[in-house]
């Protein structure tokens, strides 16, 4: 039986097409943005000159959102607090020479938290290129605002350049208002916060290797009279062990680490065959913080096997990283809703 080629075999480098498909994926997402962002400006302005009319005034969006929301037209953000937002945002940068180039690169959430967290114009610019050249996510934008990073840089006599943040574009604009925007399924933000995160956290995992592979989701244990339920159990090929996954909502506590070794006990008595390896277990803990990444391995393995386990699993800070991209999108969908 001849042995499948690697791209080893032929000093191949494949990666070059997941490298076209992710610019690909941030040219298109980079239009749309620009797009969701000219539809709002425009929409500003033609309010503008409607209130500017003395026979109507600011009263008159009242009745342009009772339009829009009688109309059928099924497009969030466009109730009564949405167009005044239009409105302002438009009114607050016509006629700016300096961010005409720059009001297209920023996601909508990032220019409203710039426009309500701004004290001056020159303040605006600031966070706009800040925005522009670092893709700043809500979470690193609003983190620089709330620590007055403006007021800081100013007062500073050296002038620091604006602290770097390892984001890619993608992060920048994935905005809540382009996902409703592209009208994306709506099963999206029809999931609770937990069951949004995990559904995409295991797609990240099946993607991560062709080592796991799931068995399941709420995974049922038995211990006693009780049922236990796992958020999402896979299984590794390289390690032939299992792999619980635990999702918890705030901030990480030493009893979550317990309730997995409780679980990695109950799947090693009636789930493990007899010639896998013990199981081991990841407990993630996602909150508007932070988030937080651990490994639950049991106390008997030998430190070879525990170095073994290590190399095979997601690393730690990249699991963080998808967390927190995850848990920004999710919670800035559920904002957006609030705001309605």
């Amino acid at each position: 039986m001849n042995k499948p080629l690697t791209p080893q075999d032929h000093n191949l480098d494949f990666s070059r097409i997941t490298s076209i498909i992710e610019s690909a994926r941030s040219r298109a997402l980079k239009a749309v943005n620009a797009e969701l962002i000219r539809m709002y400006w425009d929409v500003g302005e033609y309010l503008s000159s409607l209130c500017a009319n003395a026979a109507f005034g600011d009263k008159v969006i009242d009745e342009v959102a009772s339009y829009i929301a009688s109309s059928g037209t099924a497009v969030k953000g466009f109730n009564r607090r949405g167009l005044y937002r239009m409105k302002q945002f438009y009114e607050t940068y016509r006629g700016d020479e300096f961010v005409t180039p720059l009001v297209t690169q920023i996601s909508w959430t990032n220019h409203l938290l710039i426009m309500s967290g701004s004290k001056t114009a020159e303040e605006r610019r600031f966070y706009m290129k800040l925005c522009a050249e670092g893709h700043y996510s809500k979470r690193e934008l609003a983190r620089q605002i709330d620590s007055a990073y403006y007021e800081r840089y100013m007062l500073s006599s050296k002038k620091p350049l604006p602290d770097t943040v390892p984001q890619s574009a993608k992060g920048g604009i994935l905005d809540t208002y382009v996902l409703e925007f592209l009208d994306l399924p709506e099963q999206y933000s029809e999931q609770n916060f937990k069951k949004a995160i995990i559904a995409n956290l295991k797609k990240f995992i099946l993607e991560f290797g062709k080592d796991f592979s799931l068995i399941g989701e709420e995974y049922r244990v038995q211990v006693g009279n009780s049922d236990f339920y796992i958020d999402l159990l896979f299984y590794n090929r390289a390690l032939s062990c299992l792999v619980p996954v635990e999702l918890k909502i705030g901030k990480f506590k030493p009893e979550h680490v317990g309730q997995v070794n409780f679980y990695l006990e109950a799947l090693d008595r009636d789930v493990k065959k007899p010639h896998e390896n013990p199981s081991v277990g990841l407990i993630l803990c996602a909150s508007k913080d932070d988030a937080v990444v651990e490994y639950a391995l049991s106390r008997s393995m030998s430190p070879t096997m525990v170095s073994d386990y290590t190399l095979c699993l997601p690393d730690k800070k990249v699991l963080q990283n998808k967390l927190r991209e995850l848990t920004d999108i999710v919670m800035e969908r559920d904002d957006m809703r609030g705001s309605e």
